[in-house]
């Protein structure tokens, strides 16, 4: 009998704040992380030839030895991308980015990641403090996600440009070209064609939506969860359209 085929994923490739690829590695396989690269390559390479890659090794229960990290570098490039530095990670990481001569980015997860990836650090017990008089009346909880008015963009973003609603929603009210990018950790309104990259919820937030007058795009993102325009049903392109998040799986749908 042949062995079962594994179709599971080695890699789970996730597109953070600025649009560099994140590639969180969950099983230590260089020749299939390769060919997963290599075939995302090939499927949309105007996004991912030459991208810049993160290698985060967090999900990987120890971290991989010098050898096996520099095939899996090799690989990766042979592949068409180019891994630029490890993800956040122990004092092993560390040294393993000193070995291969990578940089490394303490704290890509931390703002690219949703929080509760990982447990959040025991706090330790706070010491007794002596009575004190009744507090005022503490004021209602702040909302979960954008605080500050959206952000409006009147003008077209044109190729190679990006524009960035940090900690709010944006708005544009013009085109967004090929190669443009436009991000908000919020979501994402679009009032002209869409034919860049939007990339919402770019801090984790999974409540973000992108909406769009006329679908083109040649990505669209949500908390990190992406779909480049070969992944995108034909029937959408040139519709309005809106993106969300939905149990983990990204969503799109005509608005009709």
């Amino acid at each position: 009998m042949s062995a079962q085929t594994d179709y599971a994923q080695a890699g789970e490739l996730k597109f953070g704040q600025v649009g560099i690829a994140n590639l969180r590695v969950r099983n230590l396989d260089p020749a299939q992380l390769a060919a997963e690269m290599q075939e995302r390559v090939q499927r949309a390479p105007n996004l991912f030839a030459r991208a810049a890659v993160v290698l985060d090794f967090g999900g990987l229960s120890k971290a991989p030895s010098l050898d096996e990290a520099r095939t899996l570098v090799e690989g990766l490039r042979d592949a068409g991308v180019l891994p630029v530095a490890l993800a956040y990670g122990t004092r092993e990481i560390e040294a393993l980015s000193q070995q291969l001569g990578l940089p490394l980015l303490a704290k890509f997860r931390a703002q690219y990641e949703r929080a509760d990836d990982a447990p959040a650090p025991a706090r330790a017990p706070e010491p007794p403090r002596a009575a004190e008089p009744p507090a005022a009346p503490a004021a209602a909880p702040a909302v979960a996600g954008p605080s500050a008015p959206g952000l409006i963009q009147a003008a077209p973003v044109r190729s190679g440009q990006q524009v960035y609603a940090e900690q709010r929603d944006l708005t544009v009210l013009a085109t967004v070209g090929a190669g443009a990018e436009v991000l908000a950790d919020g979501s994402i309104h679009i009032y002209g064609a869409l034919r860049g990259r939007a990339l919402a919820g770019a801090r984790g937030n999974e409540g973000a939506r992108i909406f769009c007058r006329e679908f083109h795009a040649e990505l669209v993102a949500v908390a990190g969860h992406y779909k480049v325009m070969e992944d995108i049903p034909a029937e959408l392109r040139g519709k309005a359209v809106q993106v969300w998040l939905e149990h983990g799986q990204l969503k799109l749908a005509a608005l009709d």
